[in-house]
């Protein structure tokens, strides 16, 4: 028997299949969850003057204890005018520029004012400055701000605009096709015989691609006959196929031999992997492919392992790879075989629980759970309150 490859190396494998996608120009508007393709430098500075961080009076730290005579007032996008002389106060709001000659913020509260005279009427500011967001505060023009290969969060697309960007580098949208194989299948909703099955992988897969930069092609289910899979596969348009079911070695399993005769090169197949042994990777042409195991909760565990990092990598991300955490054992896990395990689990008052059935067909317990307990080949017998490695999947 062919001897099971690792995690570790199936994935390097994987992402050495192909380079990140081509670099296209988009507005910040379009660019949310995608990845910056160039480094971002601020092109402008932020605060781009002194302002105020309170409401209140901006007057000189060395005229303090007053009085001030007020001579005007700056707002957000109405400044003062002038200049302001020893002994001057300018009313002055929230986010409003400083005007020329003050340096110091006096809070409202502790200010009493008759008419144009200003008499402090608390402790005042303590320090000079007290109250003042200064120029550059944030960043600086030049600044490095976004790197190459960050995720374009919404604070981080804030920020770029903040600094001057209206638009962003990213990597084109990865062109993703996904088929279902199987006689039995039939579509969701529809009406089910004995032999039946509904088909949910493609859904399910969809779905969990919905937050990253794709663009989905639904080839739909594909019956169990080689040559009707070979034109299929000979068809497709994408950056990347992925199918479920018929990924192994069966009399029915035709994926394979249907991808090898449509011109396919397998780069590997059989992963040291618990679900999910029998997925497989190769290249048809410009496309790679990954050929998922039918059985649900298999098909999840190879997407989130492989299907989104490699997606995540197409799309220009520097770490593509899913990160566990660190969390603690509610109750005893025995020892682990040959593979890597990943165990469907609940996180309840603050411990994880694995589920008690972990059949690679029982779509309810995948539902129910939180996150997914990794177990690393023989690991030893764990006891409750250990910690554990785990991945987030709700």
């Amino acid at each position: 028997m062919a001897t099971l490859l690792p995690i570790a190396e199936a994935l390097s494998r994987l992402l050495a299949l192909a380079s990140p996608l081509a670099v296209e120009r988009v507005p910040l508007a379009g660019a949310a969850g995608r990845w910056a393709a160039a480094d971002m430098h601020a092109r402008r500075t932020q605060p781009s003057a002194d302002l105020s961080a309170m409401d209140g009076y901006a007057i000189r730290f060395a005229d303090l204890p007053g009085p001030w005579r007020v001579i005007g007032e700056s707002a957000a996008g109405r400044a003062f005018a002038g200049e302001a002389q020893p002994g001057d106060a300018v009313r002055i709001f929230t986010g409003a520029p400083l005007p020329p000659g003050t340096d110091t913020v006096m809070v409202q509260e502790e200010a009493a004012r008759e008419d144009d005279r200003l008499l402090l009427a608390g402790e005042g500011p303590a320090t000079l400055g007290r109250n003042v967001r200064r120029r550059g505060l944030d960043f600086s023009e030049g600044d490095l701000l976004i790197r190459t290969g960050e995720r374009l969060t919404p604070a981080r697309l804030a920020l770029a605009g903040t600094a001057g960007h209206g638009e962003v580098m990213v990597r084109r949208k990865v062109r993703v096709a996904i088929a279902a194989t199987g006689d039995e299948l039939v579509a969701p909703g529809a009406p089910v015989g004995e032999a039946q099955l509904p088909e949910t992988n493609r859904l399910m897969l969809a779905a969990q691609l919905a937050d990253l930069p794709v663009e989905l092609v639904d080839l739909g289910i594909l019956p169990d006959r080689e040559e009707a899979l070979e034109d299929a596969f000979r068809a497709v348009d994408a950056d990347l196929l992925v199918t479920s079911g018929g990924a192994s070695v069966g009399d029915h399993d035709l994926v394979q031999p249907a991808l090898k005769a449509a011109g396919a090169v397998i780069d590997f197949w059989r992963i040291a992997l618990r679900p999910g042994k029998p997925m497989m990777a190769g290249r048809l042409g410009d496309t790679i492919v990954l050929g998922l195991p039918g059985n649900p909760v298999s098909a999840f565990v190879t997407a989130l392992l492989f299907v989104r990092p490699l997606v995540a990598h197409l799309a220009g991300a520097a770490d593509p790879l899913p990160r566990p955490r660190p969390a603690t054992l509610g109750e005893p896990l025995a020892q682990n075989g040959e593979r890597t395990d990943y165990l469907r689990a609940e996180i309840r008052d603050g411990r994880v629980l694995a589920s008690t059935l972990q059949d690679s067909a029982m779509l309810q317990t995948l539902a129910r759970a939180t996150c997914l307990i990794v177990r690393e080949p023989h690991a030893p017998a764990a006891s409750a309150g250990d910690s554990v490695e785990i991945l987030d999947i709700a």
